[in-house]
């Protein structure tokens, strides 16, 4: 992808997004990486006899698709300076999430050029499951 540049960035454009779809071996191999067993992403049974209608994504998978998003957008000579997300909505195995986010802000302080954004995952039904926000550094042109 190429080079964003601050100068090219508008307050309310958004970001291209970022569309994801976990398989069940990912959510497995995502438990083993990052130590979360608990077996609501990997044991269908289990999930099912908790009460959810099947396996679902950890958030923290979630959160990495997200920091991903931003990572593609702010290029090589981006930095990303504070990023987070709350878990608000469940999403799928095999079922589409699309990260998204859209420029709240942009201001410059010095020879630093910021950007906040609002970033979200969202699901099918266009329910947005992991909102979050970021603030990121563009290089000028």
């Amino acid at each position: 992808m190429a080079q964003v540049y601050f100068e090219d960035v508008a307050e309310g454009a958004e970001i291209p997004s970022l569309k994801k779809n976990c398989s069940t071996q990912q959510l497995v191999l995502w438990a083993a990486g990052s130590g979360d067993f608990y077996q609501i992403h990997y044991d269908k049974d289990f999930a099912q006899g908790t009460g959810l209608p099947g396996l679902i994504v950890h958030g923290a998978l979630k959160n990495a698709f997200l920091g991903q998003l931003l990572h593609d957008w702010i290029g090589e000579q981006g930095t990303l300076r504070k990023f987070g997300c709350a878990y608000r909505g469940m999403d799928y195995p095999t079922q589409d999430i699309v990260c998204r986010g859209v420029v709240k802000k942009k201001y410059s302080e010095g020879d630093k050029h910021f950007v906040e954004l609002d970033v979200w995952t969202e699901n099918p039904d266009g329910k947005k499951t992991s909102p979050g926000t970021a603030l990121v550094t563009l290089p000028a042109r």
